[in-house]
């Protein structure tokens, strides 16, 4: 129906009414998968139970099972097991079909939800002609406990976090064209676990032919668990809430899952030591390989990336002052003590936290940005890196992580910003532009900085002033030479 006030749309499982909002049309709380709860518990995601009344998709779901960790950036959110759920945010569900947007959001594999206002499509549907999804997965022990040892009904176990985002992406090529979307334009893009995430999906041969394009902000292919890591954590979960087996995890209530999984995330690497507890894991149907290893094999060649990081990502993260033993193992964590010296050779005259931050960022965010641009020059695959430069007004942020998402959604104006942002006039002009820039990538055409090689190292810098950079981190890739 078109009627724009209560449009309706048919999904294979059933028809849905949405609502107009600001212009667009949005389709909210609609689920892609059946409820993961009682026997479907750590399983792959099943099938939909179909419905013949129309259904409300008049509001956002609840989220994944999650514990906010306290940083500014989370907030208290509505939970339930029950969470696969997406939204779609579109011009309208006529005319000719649209190219598709799909956001997968980040937190860690922790937190976050496809609901959050940074997300809202509204600028990409109205002024660009795209059809947003953004979507909820599942998420922490939930989504990447490792079970498989206990029989093949958990053999997906330690990546269904992962599935789930296939299946909603099966969702979207089985029912977009119903929203004005087209199944044959599909972009996926995400930051931090949800640049891992389009990353990893990058890497998946299960996932090829589900999407077109990648855009991968803060997160790159390298954040996933080998098969034995998966198994440590899960000895941890079980050590942690006194059991010996899947049947009586599945039994146990969910706040207090989410508490023990705190309880391993202490005992486990943390963001600045490397890879956490509870991050997809490696040796299954859905990633057999690592996803850089199966980059490096020629997976996802054909698709064009758009990939980057921000400048002072890990201020996010460094917020206390460092001590010289502990900047020490961190660098040991990283691989190499001597990165300090290094770093201090680069960095003339930074004191530890300095050291830290930059560290962190750099082996986080910026490297594996690098990296996954350089394995695909090898098969002169379309890939544009870009880093993001603006600095927020607020205290000692710097270009920190996540910044930049609003920028490129253009919802400088969301609830929440003034704290990342800072006092002052909005940087409009920076928005107009990175928005202007995904939503032409997301259409389908190129942006206006060359290709990365590793000859020229073109990386376009976003910032008051915009500009073209060449061979600028030589210096820096020299000191993580070997390494990462």
């Amino acid at each position: 129906m078109t009627d724009q006030f209560n449009p309706v749309a048919t999904t294979r499982s059933g028809p849905i009414l949405g609502k107009e909002k600001d212009g667009a049309l949005l389709f909210c709380g609609v689920p892609y998968a059946a409820p993961p709860v009682g026997t479907r518990r750590f399983k792959a995601a099943g099938a939909l139970e179909p419905w013949q009344e129309i259904r409300d998709a008049t509001r956002f779901s609840r989220a994944a099972p999650q514990i906010p960790s306290g940083g500014m950036m989370d907030a208290q959110v509505n939970w339930d097991e029950d969470c696969l759920y997406l939204n779609v945010c579109t011009p309208s569900v006529d005319g000719p079909l649209r190219p598709v947007l799909v956001w997968i959001h980040g937190g860690g594999y922790r937190t976050g939800q496809g609901a959050i206002p940074w997300y809202n499509g509204n600028s990409f549907a109205c002024n660009g002609n795209v059809v947003v999804v953004s979507i909820n997965y599942r998420l922490g022990a939930f989504g990447f406990t490792d079970l498989s040892k206990f029989g093949e009904e958990y053999a997906t176990s330690g990546i269904n976090g992962i599935l789930d985002q296939i299946v909603a992406l099966e969702w979207v090529r089985d029912n977009i064209s119903e929203f004005g979307g087209d199944p044959d334009r599909v972009t996926i893009a995400g930051e931090s676990a949800g640049g891992y995430s389009v990353s990893t999906l990058l890497g998946s041969q299960r996932a090829q032919g589900l999407f077109h394009r990648v855009i991968s902000q803060s997160g790159a292919a390298h954040a996933t668990l080998t098969a034995e890591e998966g198994q440590k954590v899960t000895s941890l979960l079980f050590e942690t809430l006194a059991i010996k087996a899947a049947s009586e995890l599945k039994e146990i209530d969910a706040l207090s899952i989410l508490r023990a999984q705190n309880g391993v995330d202490k005992k486990f690497p943390n963001l600045l030591t490397g890879v956490q507890a509870f991050y997809p894991v490696v040796g299954n149907e859905v990633l057999p390989v690592s996803p850089l290893t199966a980059i490096k094999l020629g997976v996802g060649a054909d698709i064009p990336v758009l990939t980057g990081s921000n400048k002072d990502e890990a201020t996010l993260f460094v917020l206390n002052e460092v001590s010289e033993s502990r900047l020490a193992k961190q660098a040991a964590g990283y691989g190499d003590v001597a990165l300090i010296e290094r770093y201090r050779a680069l960095l003339s005259g930074a004191d530890t936290k300095t050291l830290s931050t930059r560290l962190a960022t750099d082996f986080m965010f910026k490297i594996p940005a690098i990296r996954l641009a350089e394995v695909r020059s090898e098969y002169d695959a379309d890939t544009w890196l870009y880093q993001f430069d603006w600095e927020s007004r607020s205290g000692k942020l710097k270009a920190t992580h996540a910044l930049e998402i609003p920028f490129c959604f253009n919802t400088l104006t969301a609830p929440g910003l003034e704290i990342m942002l800072g006092k002052g006039e909005l940087p409009q002009g920076l928005a107009d532009e990175m928005h202007a820039v995904w939503t032409r990538f997301i259409h389908g055409d190129e942006p206006s900085w060359p290709r990365y090689d590793i000859e020229a190292r073109a990386t376009w810098h976003f910032g008051s002033t915009s500009a073209l950079v060449e061979n600028e981190e030589e210096a820096m890739l020299e000191a993580w030479q070997g390494i990462r």
